[in-house]
């Protein structure tokens, strides 16, 4: 598919794990999720973008607790120099993490953002990036989140669609958050082209 957005250097995959994509905790659109980012992925490594696995590393007991089969990425990483895994403890992938360093040293200044849950990690992330000058481009098709419950006398259920929606929209006038997932282009990280 040809695409007419700028392209980025890198994209950021966060918290695909197995017990967001999997079975009785499965995201309601983790078909979806699961097919967007498998997409942006195998773009990403074709035209040597870095490509950066963030994974959660849950609290004791939580469905992502660390070795446990529910933290376990969902997508195979690739070996090399373009490809890495980031875990964190927090919402916001760059705080206590190697990621800033990471994309520092690889030369990357734009990204694209997917995963989940968009109203937490994806947010987190993607807002953090804008704010220390990277341009992002946060597919609206390539990051989800679960319902939120009704709450009597709050309010009725809301969508996990439209949960995604309000989650990314504060972020429209620094990111792309219109932009399909088929319609991100990639380009190497400058540390990494030619190679």
């Amino acid at each position: 598919m040809t695409s007419h957005a700028t392209p980025v250097q890198a994209l950021l995959v966060v918290d695909v794990q197995r017990a967001f994509v999997r079975g009785d905790g499965a995201l309601p659109e983790a078909a979806r999720l699961v097919d967007r980012t498998a997409d942006l992925i195998a773009r990403a490594r074709a035209a040597g973008a870095l490509v950066v696995h963030v994974q959660n590393d849950g609290a004791a007991g939580a469905d992502d607790e660390p070795h446990t089969a529910g933290w376990e990425l969902h997508h195979p990483v690739e070996a090399g120099p373009t490809e890495a895994v980031i875990r964190k403890t927090h919402d916001d992938a760059f705080q206590e993490t190697p990621l800033e360093a990471l994309l520092t040293a690889s030369g990357v200044r734009s990204l694209a953002v997917c995963g989940l849950m968009s109203e937490m990690c994806v947010q987190a992330t993607a807002r953090t990036a804008v704010r220390l000058g990277y341009r992002v481009a946060l597919p609206h098709d390539a990051h989800a989140t679960h319902d939120i419950p009704a709450e009597p006398g709050i309010s009725a259920a809301v969508p996990a669609a439209t949960v995604s929606r309000v989650a990314a929209w504060p972020l429209s006038r620094e990111a792309d958050v219109t932009i399909r997932a088929a319609d991100v282009a990639f380009a190497a990280a400058p540390s990494h082209a030619g190679s």
